[in-house]
Parts: C-alpha cells; sequence; structure tokens
C-alpha cells in the first residue's frame, strides 16, 4: 500500500510532521518495500488553501493513507472524498509512523482534529508554552481574524475557478449537443 507521511525531512529517519497541509515535505512510503520517495510540499508557503492543495497533490500521488500529526478540515475532507484513509501520528520519525500502522496501532481520523488554518500557525512558529500569555492569547485571535479573511478569500477564489469550470463544461457540452 502506498502511504504519505507529512515529514520535516527526507527519508525514512526524517522526524514526522505535527501539521500537514504546511509540512516541508511529504515522504511517499510503499508498506511492503518500504521503498521510500520524498517531494517537497509546494503547498507549504501559499496565503491559503494550503490544506486542500496539499491534499490534492497527495490523492494525485496515488496515496492509499496519510499519516500526521494534526489535518484540518480541508484536507480531510479532501481525503474523505478521495476515499484516503488518514491516521493520527503523535511524533518519531517517518519510519516510526510506517511501522505503527503496519502493527495496526495508529488510530484512523473520523475527521478533522483541528480548526482550519490551525498549521498556519505551527509554520509561523507562533503558540503556547513560552509564558507569552494573553500576547500569545491576542496574537492567536488577531491570526484566527487574519485566517478567516484568508479563507474568505480562498473561497472567493475557489469559487470564480468553479463558475469558469462549470461555464467550459457548460459550453463544450452544448457545442457537443448542436454536433450531434
Amino acid at each position: 500500500m502506498k502511504v504519505v507521511v507529512s515529514a520535516n525531512g527526507a527519508g525514512l529517519d526524517a522526524s514526522a510532521s505535527p501539521v500537514f497541509g504546511r509540512c516541508p515535505t511529504y515522504v511517499f512510503v510503499d508498506t511492503e518495500t518500504m521503498a521510500a520517495e520524498s517531494v517537497e510540499n509546494s503547498a507549504a508557503n501559499a496565503g491559503g488553501g494550503a490544506g486542500i492543495q496539499a491534499a490534492q497533490f497527495v490523492v494525485e500521488q496515488g496515496a492509499q493513507a496519510v499519516i500526521s500529526g494534526n489535518l484540518g478540515p480541508n484536507a480531510y475532507n479532501v481525503f474523505q472524498a478521495a476515499g484516503v484513509s488518514c491516521y493520527l501520528f503523535p511524533g518519531g520519525t517517518v519510519r516510526d509512523a510506517v511501522e505503527a500502522l503496519k502493527a495496526g496501532e495508529l488510530s484512523v481520523l473520523g475527521g478533522a482534529n483541528v480548526a482550519a488554518h490551525a498549521g498556519m500557525r505551527a509554520a509561523a512558529g507562533r503558540g503556547g508554552g513560552t509564558g507569552r500569555g494573553m500576547r500569545v492569547a491576542a496574537s492567536q485571535a488577531a491570526s484566527a481574524r487574519s485566517a478567516r479573511d484568508q479563507e474568505v478569500e480562498a473561497l472567493r477564489e475557489m469559487t470564480g475557478d468553479l463558475r469558469k469550470q462549470l461555464a467550459e463544461v457548460m459550453s463544450r457540452l452544448e457545442e457537443l449537443e448542436r454536433e450531434g
């Protein structure tokens, strides 16, 4: 089976990443041979829609399962629609993640386990545990507003793209019907 692990580097000995859409690298692994291919995540620095772009890329590469520390709702929905199983991995190396999957030790995700845009904070290095208290809360609130605005913009852009695709499909359909 071909699986993908969100990672912080290349190869089986790279550490698994706690984020999916904005992780630096995806390591695709054949679970039977343990052959691995590492691919840079081109969506990691996207202004918005990183989870969707990353998930679509992973699906296009033929992954049958995803192993990650966190998975947002947009990426999860892409995987659910494509029939790709998603597993939660608490940490370790890519090899550890695949071995845990093979041993049946990983929990199947029944839905997203983080809010939309959670990876943006992780990718930017913001978060708790550093004693910043109220500044962190204020920063996260501002980040949430910014993330909302970015999501709105990304959704508007997607809507425009979908409208364009629909118009093209309808035009081609009409053309074929006239010919036939």
